[in-house]
């Protein structure tokens, strides 16, 4: 830690405009500043902005959003392309700051991904990693906290400083490790890859797709089960709920395997009372129109046959002994989905993330290896 600058862990209170900007000024100045967020996520479908956390290597800063009314400064400052944004695991926080600021901060570098790609494993919490490799213990006592709630306790404005208290830190480490290893750009791809799904989330009416036990349906089924959750993120947006508050999984396929025509069979354990009352016949009018489409969705893909289930097998030793190579999770180079779909189409394929720098470490050795296990199988890039 000698060569590593160390913050004031005291956090600074930022509750008023004119702090905000002299600070945001202050902030360009810099190459690099770590960032957080605190919400709030029980009972709504979108996050509640309570606290925007930000460290610049030597003070840690709590912007009390709820209190400042402009925030244009902190966002003109996210979209400032010159200074790079330490975040770890950012997903929740990239939506969290799109719901206070209307944008998506760029660019950034998730610490949680260099650690995948610095062989320190994949997933790896904040803490977990403080505590790798700068050897501190982080306290957990505030991880339910209330954040919404004013004055903030000084054990809660502590807990919130700690997370970011030593990103900055980590990232010097992180980033040496990684322009060492040559493997900067697979970090920047990756994070341009996050930025760009918290922009485009998934379209409302492919929802379907996600819920458990839907491959199972016919056609006309998932018609039914695709229209219902259509209408279910819609509502639950509209309301600001959580969609299982507003409708659980397990009811939409119930719904969409049986298709009831009245409201006594469409009444279930999730679907009653108050629910059933409010919308009852909605969901049957949904019904009634799905059932009767013409342009039906596409089948969803089936489970793995016998014969795939072993080439599956043989796929996972190969990933393996790649990942052993490059000394990084598995989990980072290829997921058991995207190995699904290798197996499952008319001839494999590279899609998505495997087009990337995974292309040339795992998706062309993956393609060569399938072309052995099935003879004359084409592959294609």
């Amino acid at each position: 830690m000698e060569h590593l600058a160390q913050p004031d862990l005291d956090p600074v209170w930022v509750d008023n405009e004119q702090q905000l900007i002299k600070l945001c000024v202050q902030w360009r100045e810099q190459k690099a500043l770590a960032l957080d967020t605190e919400f709030m996520r029980t009972k709504t479908f979108y996050p509640l902005p309570a606290l925007v956390q930000i460290s610049d290597g030597k003070h840690c800063y709590l912007i009390d959003n709820l209190a400042i009314k402009n925030l244009q400064p902190l966002h003109d400052l996210m979209l400032d392309t010159r200074l790079i944004k330490v975040v770890h695991a950012c997903s929740e926080d990239l939506e969290t700051l799109h719901r206070l600021l209307g944008i998506i901060p760029e660019p950034i570098f998730d610490t949680q991904i260099a650690a995948a790609l610095t062989g320190l494993g994949a997933g790896l919490g904040y803490a977990a990693l403080v505590n790798q490799l700068l050897q501190i213990e982080l306290p957990k006592s505030e991880t339910r906290s209330d954040w919404l709630q004013r004055p903030l306790s000084e054990a809660q404005k502590k807990y919130a400083a700690l997370d970011v208290a030593w990103l900055l830190p980590i990232y010097q480490l992180q980033l040496a490790k990684l322009q060492q290893a040559g493997r900067l750009q697979w970090l920047q791809e990756d994070c341009t890859a996050l930025i760009a799904n918290a922009r485009n989330p998934q379209a409302t009416e492919l929802y379907y797709r996600n819920l458990k036990g839907a491959r199972h349906l016919n056609r006309k089924q998932l018609a039914v089960l695709q229209d219902i959750c259509t209408w279910r993120e819609g509502e639950a947006r509209l309301q600001d709920i959580p969609r299982n508050h507003l409708l659980k999984e397990s009811v939409c396929l119930a719904l969409a395997e049986k298709m009831p025509k009245y409201l006594a069979t469409l009444a279930q354990p999730g679907l009653e009372g108050k629910t059933l009352r409010q919308y009852g016949n909605r969901l049957l009018q949904l019904i009634e129109v799905a059932a009767v489409r013409t342009e039906l969705p596409k089948p969803l893909p089936q489970p793995l046959n016998r014969e795939q289930g072993v080439q599956l097998k043989q796929l996972r030793e190969k990933i393996n002994q790649l990942a052993r190579n490059q000394q990084i999770p598995v989990e980072i180079l290829v997921r058991k989905k995207e190995l699904e779909a290798m197996l499952q189409g008319p001839k494999p394929y590279l899609q998505g993330r495997m087009l990337g720098w995974r292309r040339q470490i795992v998706g062309q050795p993956l393609l060569d290896y399938i072309a052995k296990l099935g003879g004359n199988h084409e592959h294609t890039l």
